[in-house]
């Protein structure tokens, strides 16, 4: 990969990181860190109703999954940062070939090319 579309791709994965970042924030500040009483809204010194309760855990554990695939989005970007400064950025790691562009620009963090990808997944 040449000089200029290494600093592009790093400029892309840099914005898309804060993105995800500012995004994780949010999650924090939203569900996560409120209490289960401030996230009913309900002040008084009564007991939950069922119904409330199951509701907020449901939404608790939307917030902690998505922040866990949010975590695993980031640990890839970066990862995909770390193989630009090594050179070895847009190169698949399992049959050594070049990863197309295009599916770089729609997943800048690929490690695999479109048919090694295709196989792993049909493996699975």
């Amino acid at each position: 990969m040449n000089k200029k579309d290494a600093k592009e791709f790093k400029k892309k994965l840099v914005d898309l990181r804060g993105k995800v970042t500012d995004d994780m924030r949010q999650i924090g500040e939203g569900s996560l860190k409120k209490s289960q009483r401030d996230a009913s809204g309900d002040l008084s010194a009564y007991t939950f109703h069922m119904a409330d309760v199951a509701s907020d855990s449901f939404e608790r554990e939307l917030s902690w999954d998505r922040a866990s695939v949010e975590q695993k989005v980031l640990f890839h970007i970066d990862d995909a940062l770390k193989r630009i400064e090594e050179g070895v950025y847009g190169k698949c790691e399992s049959c050594q070939k070049k990863i197309s562009k295009e599916r770089l620009k729609a997943i800048p963090y690929a490690k695999l090319c479109r048919v090694c990808k295709e196989k792993r997944e049909q493996d699975l």
